[in-house]
């Protein structure tokens, strides 16, 4: 039996994110003044598990922090938000990552410390675990090094136990793009529209989640301030986000995510898994970090939202 709905595999550590002011830096020794800074949870990964235990799943995450003042803080941040921190392993040589965020409303600057984020492997991923979930996650697989290799037979796995397995990329910082073992087994991909076009190696959006939805069984396409769209099969949906006061977009799309595998969980159309996904990305940007204004299911469900 089952008493995880969702599995996360990835990244796990904090952001250092810088707000207001300029935040070009000028080499030189030149000093600027920002107006904010907090550290807050950072990694894809970690911010979808809040989001989606924040939204009433029971979620774990899988990943390796160091044995340091970041480490700690993660564990005791991620744990203060009911998601199972056990299959966290903590490494007594790497530190843990840790990202510098420069954050204006509609953009950002990320400089990151890799530290423990590429120490993640299958190794922290044994099968009793993975037996455990309806759903397995793979978050910030280009950054994932020592784990790259065995995420087609880490999701093959989640399928042979009954679980259904997700993707979210995000950025390849080596620009190569290679992903057709995976997506094989893969049943959810949750890529924004520039990973869309450099994952299918295509020119336009529209060719990209044609070629897409011939190799995964859904797509949802995340779309900035024009919302989003998904794909399964002949079935198609977009959904646009709710008018909100943007303060930090750090986290949206991983917001997003757990408002879409939430709702896919849970039994939602298409349509409605989507626009809980937007809704859940746009209401994640009411506060500094990705974490801090995640809604609530009851929150969500109650905002309005606009399809079509």
């Amino acid at each position: 039996m089952t008493d995880l709905d969702l599995l996360v595999v990835g990244d796990c550590n904090p952001d250092l994110v810088l707000s207001g002011g300029d935040l070009v830096p000028r080499f030189s020794q030149v000093e600027q003044l920002v107006d904010n800074a907090e550290l807050v949870i950072g990694g894809s990964a970690s911010i979808l598990a809040c989001g989606a235990a924040r939204l009433g799943l029971r979620v774990a995450l899988a990943s390796v922090v160091g044995n340091d003042v970041f480490g700690r803080f993660m564990r005791e941040a991620l744990a203060a938000r009911a998601v199972e921190i056990a299959s966290i392993a903590i490494s007594e040589t790497t530190p843990t990552g840790l990202s510098v965020i420069l954050a204006r409303s509609d953009d950002r600057a990320i400089l990151t410390r890799l530290g423990t984020i590429d120490a993640v492997s299958i190794e922290h991923v044994p099968s009793s675990l993975i037996a455990r979930a309806r759903h397995v996650h793979v978050s910030s697989y280009y950054l994932l090094h020592h784990l790259i290799a065995d995420v087609p037979r880490l999701f093959a796995t989640a399928h042979e136990l009954g679980a259904t397995t997700s993707l979210d990329t995000n950025w390849d910082p080596s620009e190569r793009w290679q992903l057709d073992d995976v997506l094989k087994h893969t049943d959810v991909l949750l890529p924004n529209a520039s990973e869309a076009v450099h994952i299918a190696h295509a020119t336009s959006l529209a060719s990209a989640t044609r070629q897409l939805r011939q190799q995964v069984g859904t797509i949802a396409v995340k779309l900035g301030s024009e919302g989003a769209e998904a794909h399964r099969g002949d079935e198609h949906a977009h959904a646009r986000a709710p008018l909100t006061e943007v303060v930090d977009a750090v986290g949206a799309g991983d917001s997003f995510a757990a408002g879409f595998l939430t709702g896919m969980l849970q039994g939602d159309s298409l349509q409605d898994a989507l626009s809980l996904a937007v809704t859940c990305g746009s209401l994640s940007t009411r506060a500094a970090g990705g974490t801090a204004a995640q809604a609530t299911l009851a929150e969500a469900r109650a905002t309005p939202y606009r399809s079509g």
